[in-house]
């Protein structure tokens, strides 16, 4: 799993400033396709998306549907079943292409709303320094300080099962991580010169933080972005399996783990075929977050 420290604080007296424009995102882009892309996260990770984007069309059967005629068919025993059914005569197969709808869906909310916080809580405290630093950054250690899973859990007893509660959790568990690592990002940008001439110049310090700072920090973002994409999945898997997670009977890869743990011998398909979909998707996300971050900006191999 991936670990979070910030980057230090350094002054750069003559860099030009990078601007938040499409010259400036097709650079990036152009930067990750002239390297040497890796095909296999990259392929897991584009199923995944064709899956949660298309589920309703790909899926042979609809998820839900109980049909005690064919239940417990093991893996090609019926070739109408690909990857069998489960004890309820429910299709592996349909529900396994709606949980990567689950999963991105509640990957996506919930990353996207901990993005916005966190980078917010970051440029702010990076920019301002002093006391606000002091405040926030304490504020930062203390919600990294308490272990991610734990958190998670106690948010979700305490409100409920449900995709929202999830979401909620999940994202109050990884904002702090986009904040220390873009903080330290931003101490790097704040004394250069082309922010100082733009305090000189009377521009509000919101414009500097948009304009002039943010611009420097979106590849870091990107790079957070797509390491905590696997967590985040593992962490909603984990909150199902535990039973915290969605509705008993929902598409969901941790639920149909859990629902499969007490057959493993007499339908080891049921936990082994989720489990393993798990492990492929978060293991593809991590080694692409791993290239991303040595293509986009290698000086952070060190930090992140």
């Amino acid at each position: 799993m991936a670990t979070f420290e910030e980057s230090g604080s350094e002054i750069v007296s003559d860099a030009e400033p990078k601007l938040l424009s499409i010259k400036n995102i097709a650079s990036t882009a152009g930067k990750i396709l002239r390297a040497r892309l890796p095909w296999a996260p990259i392929i897991i990770m584009a199923v995944v998306v064709i899956c949660a984007i298309f589920a309703p069309l790909l899926a042979p059967h609809d998820p839900t549907d109980i049909d005690i005629g064919v239940r417990k068919l093991a893996p090609g025993e019926n070739w109408s079943y690909p990857l069998g059914t489960d004890r309820l005569g429910r299709d592996m197969l349909s529900r396994l292409i709606y949980g990567a709808r689950t999963s991105a869906f509640i990957s996506l909310v919930a990353l996207g709303a901990g993005a916005v916080v966190g980078t917010t809580v970051g440029l702010v405290s990076g920019y301002a320094g002093k006391w606000t630093d002091t405040i926030l950054m304490r504020i930062t250690d203390a919600a990294m300080g308490f272990p991610t899973i734990l958190a998670a859990m106690i948010i979700v007893t305490i409100l409920g099962a449900g995709i929202a509660n999830i979401i909620l959790a999940i994202a109050v568990t990884v904002w702090a991580r986009f904040a220390r690592m873009i903080r330290g990002e931003v101490l790097q940008v704040r004394n250069r010169d082309f922010v100082l001439a733009a305090r000189i110049t009377g521009v509000s310090p919101v414009m500097i933080i948009w304009r002039h700072i943010f611009p420097n920090v979106i590849n870091t973002l990107l790079i957070i972005l797509t390491l905590l994409v696997g967590q985040t999945i593992l962490l909603e898997a984990s909150l199902s399996f535990l039973g915290l997670g969605l509705a008993p009977g929902a598409s969901a890869w941790g639920l149909m783990v859990a629902e499969g743990r007490d057959y493993l011998i007499s339908m080891w398909w049921l936990s082994l075929l989720p489990g393993l979909v798990i492990t492929m998707v978060v293991m593809a996300f991590n080694f692409f977050g791993d290239w991303l971050r040595d293509t986009l900006d290698p000086k952070l191999r060190r930090s992140i």
